[in-house]
């Protein structure tokens, strides 16, 4: 069975970090391409970063660019998304997402596997 799990999620305080990890069982990640998506309440689900099979490839929201960085290790299955200083307008759920693409990944929500999402909460 194919799974992806997200966790790292929590509460923050405005301009803090937390790092989401996306791990994958039932699949080898290495062969897709994975996406970081966002949801706040009452809203559309937003790209926030994605990265190609071999991380070579990555791209990143205009809002997150220079605080956000993403990473794999395909020898632990596992995706990362290192978030630094936080907004408040960033709290919502984070969802890691799979496609089986070569070289590229997509900012847009063409992914067949999803995982379950972390809820993120950036507060005072």
């Amino acid at each position: 069975q194919l799974q992806l799990v997200e966790s790292g999620g929590g509460w923050v305080q405005p301009g803090g970090s937390l790092r989401l990890s996306c791990a994958a069982s039932g699949f080898i990640l290495d062969y897709y391409a994975i996406g970081w998506f966002r949801q706040a309440s009452g809203k559309e689900r937003e790209g926030v970063s994605c990265i190609s099979r071999s991380g070579g490839s990555t791209n990143y929201a205009d809002s997150v660019k220079g605080r956000f960085n993403i990473s794999r290790s395909n020898a632990k299955n596992t995706v990362y998304l290192q978030m630094n200083s936080l907004t408040p307008e960033e709290t919502g759920v984070y969802y890691c997402a799979a496609l089986p693409v070569q070289a590229v990944c997509f900012m847009t929500p063409r992914y067949n596997y999803w995982g379950q999402g972390t809820q993120v909460t950036v507060s005072s």
